[in-house]
């Protein structure tokens, strides 16, 4: 706890701007991030069933199935560890262990990303669109930190969380997008040979 309360000052003494900081936290919001995975999650759908993959659904099932994790997982913990907020707006409140908005950043631009990953056509497009998440997900961080809403290691521990929630995401992706429809079967293989002729 002391190592958490040491580097909580460092990010308060080098605060950002109230405006800023509260827009970064707000990233974390239901209200915000669930609409990006939701179109991310559509467009992939779409994508998947043009292309013939047998398994097109499955991709956005799986990242909706994650996102759903997401309050399944964060709440009872919250209410087991029941971890004091830090001192601010929530000081006196239990249950911020771990943070439920940095989880929800996390998982809905991740996902967003590895969903949109597999037709984005340039390697630059794909390093853009991975950066992007990244910057979504790692900027809110720091915003509830600011903001007095959780302590440094609650935004930790989430981040921990929703990168075990995006491997399966991912391992799920990659498996569908890989298997490609299988081809029509072709002629026997003796076929085209007269019965009671050899090959030459």
């Amino acid at each position: 706890m002391r190592l958490d309360a040491r580097l909580d000052q460092v990010l308060l003494h080098r605060a950002l701007p109230a405006v800023l900081a509260e827009l970064l936290a707000d990233l974390g919001n239901m209200a915000v991030a669930l609409p990006v995975l939701l179109a991310a999650a559509v467009y992939a759908g779409w994508r998947g069933r043009a292309a013939g993959l047998p398994r097109w659904w499955l991709p956005p099932l799986a990242a909706a199935v994650a996102m759903a994790a997401v309050p399944a997982l964060v709440g009872p913990l919250q209410a087991l560890l029941a971890r004091p907020a830090p001192p601010g707006p929530l000081a006196g409140a239990t249950g911020f262990y771990p943070s439920g908005h940095a989880a929800t950043a996390a998982v809905a631009y991740g996902a967003a990303a590895l969903l949109l990953l597999p037709y984005a056509a340039a390697p630059l497009s794909r390093r853009l669109l991975l950066t992007m998440a990244l910057v979504l997900a790692l900027a809110n961080g720091p915003g509830l930190v600011v903001r007095g809403y959780h302590w440094p290691v609650d935004v930790l521990g989430s981040w921990a969380l929703s990168a075990a929630l995006l491997l399966l995401v991912y391992g799920l992706l990659y498996g569908a997008v890989t298997r490609r429809r299988p081809p029509p079967p072709g002629p026997p293989p003796h076929a085209g040979r007269v019965r009671g002729c050899r090959d030459r």
